[in-house]
């Protein structure tokens, strides 16, 4: 019980990800590790559901994504289809990924500039998809910066 509450200070924890670290060691069964498990839930110290929206809402807000590379970095964490797809469901209630694609454009475009090449804006929608974002929802936002680039230049 000391380990499994010195390992939850330490960071927050899935079940299943707490169930590996206290399996790892020698002097442990499962029978006794699953009373902990048990107890632990009991006192509300051990909630999958959520976990996955913390979880998720933290990601999000520490770097804009798509819903695909969410729910990656959160089947990482041994945690339910349900929770993950529900947790998914709620952070991008209150983060819509249109505004998270519009961020992490505005940083792209920050960080590199424009596109001037094919390839350049090849690159720009590569860099999208990596971060997980549909590529309707990409080809879209794309057209809208390149029209607001042509008015831009056509303004000054």
């Amino acid at each position: 019980m000391n380990r499994a509450v010195k390992l939850l200070a330490a960071k927050p924890r899935s079940v299943g990800e707490l169930r590996e670290r206290l399996l790892e060691k020698n002097w442990t069964n499962a029978e006794i590790v699953d009373r902990i498990l048990d107890k632990l839930k009991e006192y509300s110290y051990l909630d999958d559901t959520k976990f996955a929206s913390g979880l998720a809402l933290s990601k999000l807000r520490q770097k804009p994504q798509g819903k695909r590379r969410l729910q990656q970095s959160l089947s990482h964490k041994k945690l339910s289809k349900e929770d993950v797809d529900s947790a998914i469901e709620s952070a991008f209630e209150k983060l819509p990924e249109t505004e998270l694609i519009d961020a992490a454009i505005a940083r792209r475009l920050r960080l590199k500039g424009k596109p001037e090449t094919r390839e350049d804006a090849k690159k720009f929608y590569d860099h999208l998809l990596r971060q997980g974002f549909d590529f309707e929802l990409i080809r879209s936002k794309m057209s809208e910066v390149a029209k607001r680039e042509f008015i831009d230049e056509a303004s000054a």
